[in-house]
């Protein structure tokens, strides 16, 4: 008689014991057999496995979260039923990609959550739920299209209820190897499905980041490594009842810290989560606090080692660092002694404030968020003298815990320790000493952990050598992106990385990378009856096998080498020209393109690869498919080679570099077009021979459509390539330009506070359909929707009351509060945000103008006085000015909100140096003209008046351009001009700026002096 289906026999199975027995028959049939698994699905096996596995609300809730009697207790039969059924959903997902589509149209996501909360499931059954979803997670990431990544998972599991359950497992203590396992999986899970923000910021404050931080401080107090007296400061402190237990060794560690590198990923606040949480600070407290000194001689040698200056060299040191190797302690001298002697006003040696300089590689088009500048030995001078550091500014050695790490461990948790102190040394929380011990103790390491070379899956090897293989290939995906991550924007640790040979190695891993990959693992046996394949139920026909797991290590590995060598060669012509010479260019170009082949040193003149992203025709020849991400890290590195001349004249030329680029600016997808916006700002300068190629191809009308984008980061990109494609162009081609774009979108993008409008628009409409007053509260400091004002939700812990110490109890932890409470405003304010987006974009604008009206070509001034005129004309004279001196008034924040009484007056912005850097180049542009245009500008007066307080600006350029601005004003055409040039001059004493000028004949900045002496010499020929 022949068998029944296995649908047939799970739906007819009448009691619960009947039932576990079917499906533990079909679990043990399809257990390691591929084909199978697919007969059983085509056969329509999966929904009422799915229905049998899933656990209705309200089924065995008796609230014993962490009482483990619960977990000790015998499976009842029903709860035996839904752990075969989870357990032959695990081994389905297993299979990979190609078993996703059925299992997700049979609604499996909901029958596993539902599995997932301890206090109402076995510990079997919560095991057997988390490994199905892990294999479900596996399975998506190995389909490495943009399209396809677990974004729908995490939806799912990154919810509020479901974060709390996963709090839940990872605050477990039990020591039985099925608890241990699931706090390992959770953990892992973390790893592999968190991309999002949002995701990011609700594992952050539902208690999940304090979870995993309570896990790692039980490896450090397992290794004995808690900070002489921290137990006592801890009891003083209130933190006795979370000083943490020691952590079974069979929770690994790096999966602990990968899970907490991302989670705190791109965020301050969250990294200062870390390390405020109790469990943290209870074994590394950031005080130096000498309460734990009992002994009355100790305290005695303490206060005279102090008094004797000894302790210099150590005030920035904990017990930690001891235990790492000795770093020469000296000062970083200045590239120049004239940068030595006259430092500039404003500077900071801190990472915090990158983003307005400008100097960074990705911060442009980048989704991540620019942490900061460290100026590196080449950036001035580094010194940790002077008085003792804030208490807030005290670096935790939690610091010197994770270089310590780093030198002892190996693999996968030498990396992860990189990458979390990566993160806290990106969002400033280091002092400005660690850079040092960070080029010299952590980057030679990350170097070589890119030495080995890339291994093959020959499908021979047992479950060990599998295992190996995985995290070897893990090891080489992550580590060119830590340490791209690592050494952006120093100088300092960019050296390093050079020195120890981190380009001949990228080089290589990129080449390799490029091999094709001809054997295809993973064949599956023939059957004679395959086309049974195709008749299974519509909803539950197999999906596609998804590349090789080879293919996509590839191609994760063109993605991370691409953004370390976009990270290493920003700043040194000597970096650009050894990648040059390793021959990579080549490669590099091949990664602009979605569907690559194999490189070629010169480019193919009848390549007419499309822009499309998101092809469904896998490519051929072994290459596979570049993604989104790859993608974008090649527009970063040609960004980067192209600063130089040299490199974009020759190699990059050579090459073929501008039409694949020029194909991504039409790419259906916004993080490419981006990218590939801000590398066209390079390709499109003057000094570009591949200007006129992609002007030919129609790039100036895209830009200007770019321009027009409602996304920000696209709009700015765009504006800032058209200020330099109309830069030393024919007057013709200007107007042109100005024409495409739009005169008066140009001017709506210089007034309007476009981004600002729009968040507050959004929040009206969305505060319209709630209770009413929510829309009123937009301001400068506006709250999001996911924190309230409970203490708690700014530490980020979890509802239980005893999760954090009470304030009234703990100084400490008011301190704690405060700062925290002040980090969170300054990264979650959304105005803020939308006002610099507004800045940035405004800028450029103004910027635009100011090239629109220089000198054509050679740069005459017949060219510049016609630029002139037309602007006038196109946009009005008297509209021209004002619009300038509107850029140079405090604006009012938000004055309609309702929240400020009619008395209170608005929050006023001063206006930005970087604007009025912006707005005097423009009236320097339009002094240097004719005289009758130098009569035009000193003829506004309110104009200039609100210049005169700007000469007392900290930002250099600032002070330069009025400089110049005086010096254009007060300059002698010919005899004619002599009566006009003294008026000139009268009126500018009237004004100040003689005053003004003298004041910055002692300017700290050499190049102020001398631009001030110059132009009060002018003025004193002049009257």
């Amino acid at each position: 008689m022949a068998r029944q289906p296995w649908d047939a026999q799970i739906r007819n199975a009448r009691t619960p014991a009947e039932q576990t027995a079917v499906l533990r028959a079909l679990k043990n049939d399809i257990i390691g057999h591929p084909l199978r698994k697919e007969l059983a699905v085509a056969s329509g096996v999966l929904p009422p496995v799915i229905h049998v596995a899933s656990n209705p609300p309200g089924i065995r809730n008796d609230g014993k979260a962490h009482d483990h009697s619960f977990a000790a207790k015998p499976l009842n039969e029903d709860e035996v039923v839904r752990l075969q059924g989870l357990q032959i959903i695990a081994s389905m997902a297993l299979g990979g990609p190609s078993f996703l589509p059925p299992l997700y149209a049979a609604s499996v996501l909901p029958a596993i959550l539902s599995n997932l909360c301890p206090t109402r499931n076995p510990a079997q059954v919560v095991l057997a739920s988390l490994r199905a979803l892990s294999n479900l997670a596996d399975s998506s990431l190995q389909c490495y299209h943009y399209a396809t990544k677990p974004t729908n998972i995490a939806k799912e599991f990154f919810t509020r209820p479901h974060t709390a359950t996963l709090c839940q497992i990872l605050s477990q203590s039990s020591s039985t190897p099925t608890i241990q396992c699931q706090i390992s999986i959770a953990s892992a899970l973390i790893g592999k499905l968190c991309w999002e923000e949002s995701h990011r910021q609700i594992l952050a404050t539902s208690g999940v980041l304090d979870a995993l931080a309570a896990k790692l401080a039980g490896h450090v107090v397992a290794e004995g490594l808690v900070i002489p007296g921290a137990d006592i400061l801890a009891h003083l402190d209130g933190l006795g009842d979370h000083f943490p237990k020691v952590t079974p060794s069979n929770i690994s560690l790096a999966v602990i810290m990968e899970a907490i590198s991302t989670i705190i990923t791109n965020s301050k606040f969250r990294a200062s989560q870390l390390l405020y949480s109790p469990a943290i600070l209870a074994i590394f407290p950031v005080s130096q606090s000498t309460d734990f000194i009992t002994s009355r001689h100790a305290l005695a040698t303490w206060n005279a080692f102090n008094i004797a200056g000894l302790s210099q060299r150590q005030s920035q040191l904990n017990a930690v660092d001891f235990l790492l190797p000795h770093v020469p302690y000296q000062q970083f001298k200045a590239t120049t002694a004239q940068a030595a002697a006259f430092p500039p006003l404003g500077t900071s040696s801190t990472r915090e404030h990158l983003g307005s300089s400008g100097r960074s590689v990705s911060s442009k088009y980048n989704t991540s968020t620019s942490w900061g500048n460290l100026g590196g030995i080449e950036g001035g001078v580094l010194t940790t003298e002077g008085s003792a550091p804030d208490s807030k500014d005290l670096e935790s050695p939690l610091i010197s815990y994770l270089i310590l790490i780093l030198r002892s461990k190996l693999g996968m948790e030498r990396l992860m320790a990189a990458s979390v102190l990566t993160v806290l040394y990106r969002a400033g929380l280091t002092n400005k000493t660690r850079e040092r011990f960070i080029g010299l103790l952590v980057v030679p390491l990350l170097v070589n952990m890119l030495d080995d070379s890339l291994s093959s899956l020959n499908g021979k090897g047992n479950l060990a050598d599998e295992e190996a293989q995985n995290t070897d290939w893990s090891i080489k995906e992550r580590a060119p992106a830590v340490l791209s991550t690592l050494i952006t924007d120093s100088e300092f640790l960019q050296k390093a990385a050079f020195d120890a040979g981190a380009i001949a190695k990228l080089a290589k891993i990129l080449k390799v990378a490029y091999d094709p990959v001809t054997s295809m693992p993973g064949v599956h046996a023939w059957s004679p009856h395959s086309e049974d394949l195709k008749l299974g139920i519509e909803p539950f026909i197999m999906g596609h096998r998804g590349p090789p797991p080879l293919l996509v290590h590839k191609v994760k590995i063109r993605e991370s080498t691409l953004k370390a060598i976009a990270a290493l060669v920003p700043f040194k012509e000597e970096y650009r020209t050894a990648i040059v010479d390793q021959g990579i260019i080549p490669y590099i170009v091949e990664s602009l393109n979605p569907t690559p082949t194999k490189p070629s040193p010169k480019a193919s003149e009848n390549d007419d690869r499309s822009a499309n992203t998101f092809s469904e025709v896998e490519a051929k020849d072994g290459y596979g498919t570049n993604t989104v991400d790859v993608l974008v890290a090649a527009c970063g590195a040609i960004r980067a080679l192209s600063r130089s001349v040299s490199v974009l004249r020759t190699t990059l030329i050579d090459s073929g570099v501008a039409m694949p680029v020029f194909r991504l600016l039409k790419s259906p997808c916004m993080d490419v077009k981006i990218a590939a916006t801000a590398t066209v700002c390079n390709l499109v300068t003057d000094v570009s021979p591949m200007r006129d190629t992609i002007k030919d191809e129609g790039v100036l009308k895209i830009l200007c459509s770019h321009a027009h984008s409602t996304d920000a980061k696209l709009r700015l990109n765009a504006l800032w390539a058209l200020k330099h494609f109309v830069h030393s162009v024919s007057n013709e081609v200007k107007r042109q330009c100005l024409d495409e774009l739009g005169q008066g979108w140009l001017v709506q993008l210089i007034c309007d506070d476009t981004e600002d409008e729009a968040l507050l628009s959004s929040r009206v409409i969305g505060g319209g359909r709630s209770n009413s007053g929510h829309h009123d509260d937009i301001d400068e400091d506006v709250e999001m929707d996911q924190f309230d004002d409970n203490p708690a939700s700014v530490l980020g812990t979890s509802a239980r009351s005893n999760s954090r110490p009470s304030s009234s109890r703990s100084k400490s932890f008011q301190q704690v509060e405060v700062r925290l409470r002040e980090l969170r405003e300054a990264e979650m304010d959304l105005a803020r945000k939308a006002r610099n987006d507004d800045i940035a974009v405004q800028e450029q604008g103004l910027d635009f103008i100011r090239n629109l009206i220089g000198g054509a070509g050679q740069g005459g001034t017949k060219e510049t006085t016609e630029m002139i005129d037309f602007l006038f004309i196109t946009l009005g004279q008297d509209r021209v000015f004002d619009i300038l001196a509107s850029k140079l008034k405090p604006k009012a924040i938000n004055p309609f909100n309702r929240r400020i009484s009619s008395v209170e007056k608005p929050p006023l912005l001063p206006p930005q140096s970087e604007i009025i850097t912006a707005v005097g180049y423009i009236l320097v542009h339009m002094a240097a003209s004719i005289p009758r245009h130098r009569q035009l500008v000193i003829a506004q007066t309110e104009l200039l008046k609100l210049l005169v307080p700007h000469f007392n600006n900290s930002n250099i350029e600032v002070r330069l351009a009025l400089c110049w601005l005086v010096t254009n004003l007060t300059w002698l055409d010919d005899a004619d001009d002599g009566q006009p040039c003294a008026q000139r001059v009268v009126a500018l004493k009237n004004l100040g700026f003689f005053t003004k000028l003298e004041m910055l004949e002692e300017d700290p900045e050499l190049n102020v002096r001398e631009r001030a002496k110059s132009a009060l010499s002018q003025m004193k020929k002049a009257c």
